[in-house]
């Protein structure tokens, strides 16, 4: 029989797509969730059960937490917690693919602050391009919930804060990081969750399996398969192909849930795409 083994190089890229694919199909699956559950309670079952699922991976029990500088997990995981629970409440009054064309303008601008060439005026305008683009001036089209687009960006800007935040040394391994963060969201967001109401039948059995279900999509499965991605990706490859993520949302947004968007939206999404490789290109280049 012949060798199907896929080289490294081909096998990495494809198992990121699938950890994006993963992340993308759990905004749907959350979407979905929102009919029978609040969501802020979605949100916080996600990071607690993300978190669990994380610690279990990870072995969390591993850690020195005498090495543990709590600062920098704190802020850390209050962008987490403020990233989510935005996001969440922006993709029930926007179309998946559209809220995270917006919020990833968070991670853009951190790139864009850093970068100093020439080529980053580029950048920032089809940046500016692709967001004129997403608002449809066609009257006769539905138009997009405003309080929606202001949530989908304070996700973005928490994003970015999770990036400047994840950046700082924490005194353990970055997946240790990743999962005392997402327990300090989970401790954050949890309060809240209580207060606006959270059903008694979340924790029920049934209930339960729907939310491990978000957790592995959103958490478990997509951070272990992209450690594995990145053992043969370049940062440079990383970042080029991280940067399709609005592409795969909105089409996860057409497939799972019907959301179709104007042809107009889809050159806005391809033009924040452009600006996020362009940006991802220099930037490694001039490190070189």
């Amino acid at each position: 029989m012949p060798n199907l083994k896929i080289a490294p190089m081909v096998q990495a890229p494809l198992i990121l797509l699938i950890a994006m694919i993963s992340m993308q199909s759990s905004g749907s699956f959350a979407k979905y969730l929102f009919g029978q559950f609040p969501i802020l309670t979605v949100s916080t079952m996600r990071l607690l059960l993300g978190a669990l699922i994380l610690a279990l991976i990870f072995k969390v029990w591993q850690i020195n937490f005498r090495q543990v500088k709590w600062p920098a997990i704190i802020s850390y995981g209050l962008a987490l917690a403020g990233m989510n629970m935005l996001f969440y409440l922006a993709i029930d009054r926007l179309p998946l693919g559209i809220a995270v064309s917006f919020e990833f303008i968070g991670p853009l601008s951190v790139a864009l602050f850093h970068a100093r060439q020439k080529f980053d005026f580029i950048w920032v305008g089809l940046a500016i391009l692709g967001l004129v683009l997403l608002f449809p001036f066609d009257q006769t089209a539905q138009p997009l919930d405003p309080i929606g687009i202001l949530l989908a960006l304070g996700a973005g800007s928490c994003w970015a804060l999770y990036i400047v935040a994840g950046q700082k040394p924490s005194g353990v391994s970055g997946n240790h990081t990743v999962c005392l963060g997402m327990f300090v969201g989970m401790l954050v967001l949890m309060p809240i969750a209580l207060f606006a109401g959270m059903p008694a039948h979340v924790f029920e059995p049934s209930s339960l399996m729907y939310f491990v279900i978000l957790a592995a999509l959103a958490s478990a499965l997509p951070f272990t398969l992209e450690m594995i991605a990145l053992r043969n990706l370049t940062a440079l490859s990383f970042g080029t192909l991280m940067s399709l993520e609005p592409a795969v949302a909105a089409l996860s947004g057409f497939v799972f849930l019907g959301e179709t968007l104007f042809w107009t939206q889809w050159l806005a999404l391809a033009t924040i795409i452009s600006a996020s490789i362009g940006c991802t290109v220099t930037t490694q280049r001039r490190k070189h």
